[in-house]
């Protein structure tokens, strides 16, 4: 049985054309999400997030992609999880999925994050935890980004 997926929603006072941009704009999404992002918003594109800019080998989704796209409303990508989970999401041969859907509410947009393809066993759990946790960080971030019109 594999395991559940992890799902986040939040909904922010922002158009929808900014919040997609704010998720397919890498010169938008190093300011909530990591200091340097290499994203092509098409199917098969990267979406590689470098979250030590000094070293584009650690810390980073380096070699994901772009696997669904829906302008303004499901971007999908593949993802890979920190150095320290490497022996469980090793990024060569099982990578997980992440879905960002959006949709308009009147004048806000709501932003529903699954995390998909989590192994079994011990240490897939603690990965899955580990990224529960980051995660809700990531969608804090997002979040303070548009209360504070940052953009």
């Amino acid at each position: 049985m594999v395991m559940s997926q992890l799902e986040f929603k939040t909904q922010v006072h922002a158009p929808l054309k900014e919040v997609w941009r704010a998720w397919t704009d890498p010169n938008i999404l190093t300011k909530w999400f990591s200091p340097h992002a290499n994203i092509e918003a098409r199917l098969g594109g990267p979406f590689e997030l470098f979250f030590d800019p000094a070293n584009h080998e650690h810390q980073c989704t380096k070699r994901c992609n772009v696997t669904g796209f829906e302008p303004y409303t499901r971007l999908s990508f593949s993802w890979r999880g920190p150095e320290e989970l490497h022996h469980v999401m090793d990024p060569e041969n099982h990578q997980t999925h992440v879905h960002v859907s959006l949709e308009e509410r009147g004048e806000d947009t709501e932003v529903t994050i699954t995390h998909e393809g989590w192994g079994e066993g011990k240490d897939w759990g603690e990965a899955k935890e580990w990224h529960r946790r980051a995660w809700v960080g990531v969608v804090e971030s997002f979040e303070r980004f548009f209360e504070d019109g940052e953009e």
